[in-house]
């Protein structure tokens, strides 16, 4: 039976007791105590976040999540469930104390059914978002959510911290894309709302409570997803533009001319690029150099109508130079100059990142106004920044070249956020677009949300978890 330890003794019964009946849920193998095997599941992906854990369970079922819950509540121990450990914000990782019980989800990874006709897939949350994908390519649809991470990032964890990605233009965000949920509640109830209708008037949306909450509300076990069609062609074009502004206006004749057949609008830097060029092998630059690039997606478009299109903004110069990719293997090239920008990043070291929205008109308003603003409080700082145009996310990472500099700079984080983060609220936008909050923005949120706002979350926190124990430290 594993070892579990505890500094409190006058838990020391209810401790021994947790230990074996953790054993019993989900068999002595899947309750990981060596320290070998705890520690790449108590750091974060970024590397920035370090925790401890009596253990790691890996249960195999929902009754086995259902189980564990249970017992950890009985004990008073807390609870960090955790997907596939690519939050960007700390939001899996459990605190310092070692009190908590790491829930991991990587064995609830079975596709339960694929319905084409009601285009739905029903899954659990352990799936990898690459899983789920395959999935619905085998019956020729398709799962629209799209991140760098797919190939481990775990859909309980998509759905946890309502996931954005490159083709909410078209399909929305994780949110939108969700019709039914399975939920293991703090008090070790299974909620089954594992239903595919896209109408269901009977009162509450209970899904979306938990859609979003990062573990803090229950434990996500099963999802019900949208399907789509799966388009026939896809186009893909790399673009050079002057501006942010430029890019916007771009956007915004593409919709008009292609409507949904946009389906995804991505900003990068020429900074943004020069790091994947130096960091990523076999990455090479596409066209000629530019202050910014649109890579733009259009999927089932006319493409002597698109051709003809980029002819017109060629000639026009909202357009300095571009390419349309002629093969898959060529696209798939292209939008891995997007994707590898984070790990080029981790790579060149830390940064202070920002994943923030404002409105898709407010783009250039908040990148010159924070440029600005960050360049004179720390000159030589030095930008990164890439994102979704078409939802108005954008990714704004902040460091200085030198890397002797850089680790001064990172201490001034502090002051770095409250410039970037008070430019957005003062556009109407958020702090997080799709990252979630975590540990790393808990405490900026209570200066961006209303009073009213964090005492409705404070209610519905207690209603469902009065003891605090789902990933606490978390959002609140």
């Amino acid at each position: 039976m594993p070892t579990i330890t505890t500094s409190t003794p006058r838990s020391s019964d209810l401790i021994a007791t947790l230990a074996a009946q953790l054993a019993k849920a989900v068999g002595a193998a899947q309750v990981l105590t060596d320290p070998a095997d705890l520690a790449p599941l108590l750091t974060d992906w970024r590397g920035r976040y370090h925790g401890a854990a009596r253990c790691v369970v890996r249960p195999g079922s929902t009754a086995e999540v259902a189980a564990v819950v249970t017992a950890c509540v009985e004990a008073g121990v807390p609870i960090v469930p955790q997907g596939g450990n690519t939050s960007h914000c700390g939001a899996a990782t459990p605190d310092g104390s070692g009190a908590a019980v790491v829930l991991s989800l990587t064995r609830l990874n079975r596709i339960l059914t694929v319905d084409p006709k009601n285009n739905t897939i029903s899954v659990e949350a352990g799936c990898t978002l690459a899983a789920v994908q395959e999935a619905a390519r085998a019956v020729d649809r398709l799962f629209p959510l799209a991140l760098a991470s797919q190939g481990s990032c775990q859909i309980g964890g998509n759905l946890s911290t309502n996931a954005g990605g490159v083709q909410v233009l078209r399909y929305g965000n994780t949110r939108e894309l969700t019709l039914g949920l399975e939920v293991v509640l703090p008090s070790g109830e299974i909620w089954n709302g594992m239903r595919g209708l896209r109408k269901d008037n009977t009162g509450y949306d209970l899904k979306q409570m938990f859609i979003g909450a990062e573990g803090t509300l229950g434990v996500i076990t099963g999802a019900v997803l949208k399907l789509f069609p799966l388009p026939k062609t896809q186009l893909t074009c790399w673009l050079n533009v002057g501006s942010p502004d430029a890019a916007v206006n771009l956007i915004n004749a593409a919709k008009t001319q292609f409507d949904a057949q946009l389906t995804a609008f991505e900003l990068v830097s020429e900074t943004a690029l020069g790091l994947v060029l130096s960091h990523i092998p076999d990455t090479q630059r596409p066209t000629e150099a530019s202050p910014w690039y649109v890579l733009a997606e259009f999927s089932d478009a006319d493409p002597v109508a698109l051709e003809q299109w980029l002819a017109a903004r060629l000639e026009s110069g909202e357009v300095s130079d571009g390419v349309i990719a002629q093969s898959a293997l060529q696209a798939k090239k292209l939008w891995a100059l997007r994707e590898n920008i984070s790990e080029a990043q981790k790579i060149e070291g830390v940064s202070i990142k920002h994943d923030v929205s404002v409105p898709v008109a407010s783009i250039p308003e908040f990148l010159t106004r924070a440029d600005a603003a960050l360049s004179k409080a720390f000159p030589g700082i030095r930008f990164v920044s890439f994102g979704h145009v078409g939802d108005g996310n954008l990714h704004y990472n902040l460091s200085k070249a030198n890397k002797q500099e850089n680790s001064q700079f990172i201490a001034s984080q502090p002051d770095v956020n409250r410039i970037v983060h008070d430019i957005v609220h003062a556009l109407n936008g958020s702090i997080s677009a799709e990252h979630g909050i975590g540990q790393l923005k808990r405490e900026e949120l209570l200066r961006y949300k209303s009073p009213v706002e964090m005492a409705l979350m404070r209610t519905i926190k207690q209603a469902l978890d009065p003891s605090g124990l789902m990933n606490p430290g978390k959002v609140l």
